[in-house]
């Protein structure tokens, strides 16, 4: 049975900021290129809901997160039930610490 992936409001806006960030520093081509590699870079989940590592960072959390990458980007998210939910979009190039600022300790 194949699973569905859902997007947090908070891995939404993330996206919309990679967006708007190298559309303006790049061009919308660039802009448009990276946030559908993000989006295409989860779909493997689907089928394959363990294949990322799960985060060390966010081990004590209530649900095991796990992560793929995508350039400098870290994908994390969490299988539940029927569905892979995408809590986050990280910048990688940014302190790990602040994962734990993004990702309400609820979560």
């Amino acid at each position: 049975m194949e699973l569905r992936v859902f997007w947090t409001d908070t891995a939404r806006s993330q996206l919309e900021e990679i967006f708007d960030y190298y559309k303006n520093k790049a061009s919308i081509k660039i802009a448009r290129k990276l946030v559908k590699k993000i989006i295409d870079r989860t779909i493997q989940l689907e089928k394959n809901p363990n294949s990322g590592p799960k985060e060390p960072l966010l081990f004590r959390r209530k649900f095991e997160f796990r992560y793929l990458v995508e350039g400098n980007y870290k994908i994390i998210y969490w299988k539940q039930d029927n569905y892979i939910i995408i809590a986050s979009v990280f910048d990688c190039r940014q302190n790990p610490e602040k994962m734990n600022e993004i990702l309400t300790p609820s979560v």
